[in-house]
């Protein structure tokens, strides 16, 4: 790499990032623009965890495949498989097995936490959608904990879910946030539907579809109302002293975070901020707020759980037959408003609502 004309390490760990970024879909919580802001400050034990954490998320190759959307049988009973494994620091995949379905608690608690939010998820999408499991068919659903050293990230590898610790200056472990989960096998659920291409705003699209129903999920959960929600992605995840309340805000793109070392948010919340950029796949983790801050509007425009209609509504969509993998903003709010329609009336306050979340945030349709 000597003769790149990227002498520099904090460069060479750029380079990877934006070289691997069209071959791999990296479907990681922590965006790439974080980590490299964190390679450029003056403290060494963060530069060095977050050059190692740019450098192995950047080398997990995603398996991309269009698959059939399973249907499921209204009266059976569905079950989780859960198994999660630890890898001890090291990142050989998927490490040892310590605790699978029905077993009791282990006391670790990465591992039991990482155990009981793969059983909400896979609750959620069961109970809300009639989905079994990631794939509509039963797919086991498997984690693997402690993973790398200091490792600040987590990411859905197409098979697995995967966690790192952390560093404990700016990330806490990343199993605690139930919503970091639920946007990860989200990714899933794209993956075995619509099959989102991670790029531009299609990329966007596949992030937003996990934010969303990450927050949907974290709701569920709480039995909370659209505007008890906080819609916050990885609430919890930011050490003390950093300022900033997660990585991302569904309600008010670009407000998650503003801290020296992280940056300040960089999402915009309407088409008129779009950023045009070839890093971070085309801005998958940015202009993703475009969308996200459209979903809210339709949620708190219907008000009560946003996962009975608003999320019905983007449901319906993500696994309809109007998606395709390079489909963008125009065409899936066309998408959103079609579904509307056919499930609620065309002349609707659910359709009109999600016509007017479109207009809200600049998309034309």
């Amino acid at each position: 790499m000597t003769g790149s004309g990227l002498p520099n390490p904090v460069k060479r760990v750029a380079w990877i990032t934006v070289s691997c970024q069209r071959d791999l879909m990296r479907c990681t919580i922590v965006p790439p623009h974080m980590l490299e802001r964190v390679a450029r400050t003056d403290d060494p034990a963060l530069r060095d965890m977050a050059r190692r954490t740019l450098v192995l998320s950047a080398t997990q190759r995603v398996e991309r495949r269009t698959l059939p959307v399973a249907t499921a049988d209204p009266s059976e009973d569905f079950a989780p498989r859960r198994t999660v494994h630890d890898a001890a620091t090291r990142q050989e995949l998927p490490g040892k097995a310590v605790r699978s379905e029905g077993d009791g608690p282990t006391g670790d608690g990465v591992v039991d936490q990482s155990y009981d939010w793969l059983g909400v998820t896979f609750d959620y999408f069961e109970a809300v959608h009639r989905r079994n499991s990631i794939d509509g068919a039963g797919l086991s659903l498997v984690s693997t904990v402690h993973y790398g050293v200091d490792y600040a990230n987590a990411f859905w590898n197409g098979e697995q879910m995967v966690y790192g610790d952390g560093d404990g200056t700016l990330f806490t472990g990343f199993t605690g946030p139930l919503d970091v989960t639920g946007h990860e096998l989200v990714h899933g659920v794209t993956q075995y539907t619509a099959n989102l291409e991670y790029f531009g705003q299609s990329g966007a699209l596949n992030e937003s579809m996990s934010d969303v129903f990450g927050s949907l999920i974290k709701q569920w959960h709480r039995g909370q109302t659209a505007d008890e929600a906080d819609w916050i992605i990885g609430e919890g995840l930011l050490a003390e002293g950093v300022s900033g309340v997660g990585l991302r805000s569904l309600k008010a793109p670009g407000t998650a975070y503003d801290d020296p070392r992280l940056g300040k948010d960089p999402q915009p919340g309407h088409m008129r901020d779009y950023v045009e950029t070839y890093r971070d796949n085309g801005g998958v983790h940015i202009n993703s707020g475009i969308p996200n801050r459209a979903f809210h509007l339709v949620a708190t425009a219907l008000g009560g759980h946003a996962w009975e209609k608003a999320g019905r509504i983007w449901y319906e969509t993500l696994t309809g037959r109007a998606m395709s993998p390079n489909t963008g903003f125009a065409a899936f709010a066309a998408a959103t408003i079609e579904a509307a329609g056919r499930l609620y009336g065309a002349a609707s306050i659910e359709t009109a609502a999600v016509k007017e979340a479109w207009d809200g945030v600049g998309v034309q349709r």
